[in-house]
């Protein structure tokens, strides 16, 4: 059997961070995933309140370059205490 991925390298790929409504939080996620996709400009960032307040969600665009880039971008925006949620 062949490990194929159904995603063709280098695309663009949407991330949705979810975590707690607070400055440092969404500065601490840009960060990770400036580390990972330094080339992300403004224009591909959306942040956005939930309902009550409580929370942000944060869409980010990168320019994905494979399987590994992803799952460790993934494995450091969990890893952050603030980080509810990464879609």
């Amino acid at each position: 059997m062949t490990d194929q991925s159904t995603i063709e390298f280098p695309c663009e790929y949407p991330i949705k961070i979810i975590g707690d409504r607070d400055p440092a939080s969404i500065a601490d996620i840009l960060a990770v995933v400036r580390n990972y996709a330094p080339e992300v400009t403004p224009d591909q960032i959306s942040i956005r309140q939930s309902r009550k307040g409580n929370y942000e969600s944060v869409r980010v665009t990168i320019v994905a370059t494979g399987e590994e880039q992803l799952k460790a971008l993934h494995a450091d925006l969990v890893a952050l205490t603030s980080v509810r949620l990464v879609l």
